[in-house]
């Protein structure tokens, strides 16, 4: 498959002088210079996050080599700031949360921008401590930063159809998830520190009491965590933990998928988001092609698109009393939304937020061959439907869909019996079947 990026440019180069270090950004919402500009009060931690959220962009957790970066967005919700990430190999998904008591100065405008991370940074960052200063001055001309000398120049930054992808996948699959254990700061660390040295390690955190156990095998409300190694930025960040929240599928499913580790840090959370193996990406799980499928959610998400305004907290129920629509579908719309990159999902609050990147549309409708194929075979005429089931047409063969648990005859189901999101069969039986009923009177 031919492999996209979405390239553009900033305003200007970002440059280093008289111990400012300004980053051009992508612009935001308004036409404030700024979004943000102000003193982080909680220096130390903020800056390891920062490099934690940096190393992630530019780590292949799945057969590692070097070359690999990648920019991490930044987000001014108003009330905090968000940075977020992808390794390179799309396996792991990093966002830290500045919260308000972390940020003392004053917020101008909100908006979303890609801040790069290059070693004149990455120096600066690492030489804060405890009682140094750090100021942020996020948007449209600079990211202010008065630790040290240097040079940075920041180019046109190629943002891939993975990252795209990666950002719907993980707001759906981070929607479906419960939490399952808090630690306290002592009890984190403890735990955290007994994980096996071996990166590759695939294991299960066992919920015990107030605490968490390692095991080999999956028991009930375990937590899968595929490969050990992919939690290595939260490490030193433990000197300053306050919690440690772990999530994972909601009804306490303790199968092989998708995990979240939260650390709760002064004023601020980092989280990371573990694909259900360490060489799978994001990108591919498919988790949002069901919501995708439906004809009416490009025109729901253009509704509820326009309700956003960058709320830290966007509240599902009050936005399906604002558009008229259905909760379901407003669920559907921020899947959509969340596909073009303008949605995320905090488990920490529980709610979606607003952001906003700057990919073309066009190309985002083309990112899911799967369900372009389905569509296309509804309008082929390629799909019958016989109550419960449905036979679909393809040039393999007939192939057999249960519509009850979304499940097909085809060797792609049978390899990954869900796991991936459904197959091109189940989405176009699916969609079928929706206009079935909608076309009856």
């Amino acid at each position: 498959m031919t492999t996209a990026t979405q390239a553009y440019s900033y305003a200007a180069p970002s440059s280093l002088t008289a111990g400012h270090l300004g980053f051009s950004t992508s612009g935001g919402a308004g036409l404030a210079p700024r979004f943000f500009s102000g003193v982080i009060t909680q220096p130390a931690p903020a800056a390891a996050a920062l490099l934690g959220v940096a190393d992630v962009a530019m780590t292949r957790y799945h057969q590692p080599r070097p070359g690999w970066t990648r920019d991490p967005v930044v987000t001014c919700g108003g009330d905090r700031l968000r940075f977020e990430s992808f390794s390179a190999c799309g396996g792991v998904y990093a966002r830290l949360d500045l919260l308000g008591p972390a940020l003392d100065g004053e917020v101008f405008d909100r908006g979303t921008t890609n801040v790069d991370v290059n070693p004149p940074l990455r120096v600066a960052l690492a030489r804060v401590g405890a009682r140094d200063g750090l100021h942020l001055g996020v948007g449209a001309d600079e990211l202010t930063v008065t630790t040290l000398d240097g040079a940075v120049v920041e180019k046109k930054v190629p943002l891939p159809e993975r990252w795209l992808r990666g950002f719907a996948e993980v707001q759906v699959i981070a929607a479906g998830m419960d939490q399952r254990a808090e630690l306290t700061g002592v009890s984190a660390v403890r735990f955290l520190r007994s994980l096996p040295k071996r990166a590759a390690a695939d294991l299960w955190a066992v919920p015990a009491a107030r605490d968490l156990r390692v095991s080999d095998h999956p028991s009930a409300g375990a937590v899968h965590l595929a490969g050990v190694g992919r939690l290595a930025t939260l490490m030193p960040l433990l000197r300053f933990a306050k919690a440690l929240r772990v999530y994972g599928p909601a009804g306490g499913s303790s199968s092989a998928a998708s995990s979240a580790w939260e650390l709760e840090l002064p004023g601020m959370r980092y989280t990371l988001v573990l694909s259900p193996e360490r060489w799978r990406g994001f990108s591919g799980e498919g988790a949002s092609l069901l919501d995708l499928a439906g004809e009416e959610t490009e025109a729901d998400a253009d509704v509820v698109g326009m309700l956003l305004n960058y709320e830290p907290e966007v509240e599902t129920g009050l936005l399906a009393d604002r558009a008229g629509l259905p909760v379901s579908r407003v669920r559907a719309a921020l899947t959509q939304l969340g596909m073009a990159g303008r949605v995320g999902y905090d488990l920490g609050e529980a709610a979606y937020f607003h952001r906003e990147l700057p990919y073309d549309r066009e190309h985002v409708r083309e990112l899911h061959p799967r369900l372009s194929s389905a569509r296309a075979l509804v309008a082929a005429g390629a799909v019958r439907l016989l109550g419960d089931r449905a036979l679909v047409r393809t040039d393999g063969g007939v192939r057999e869909v249960v519509l009850a648990d979304g499940s097909c005859t085809c060797p792609w189901w049978w390899d990954h019996r869900g796991s991936r999101g459904p197959c091109k069969h189940v989405l176009a039986a699916g969609i079928a079947a929706k206009t079935l009923v909608e076309s009856t009177p």
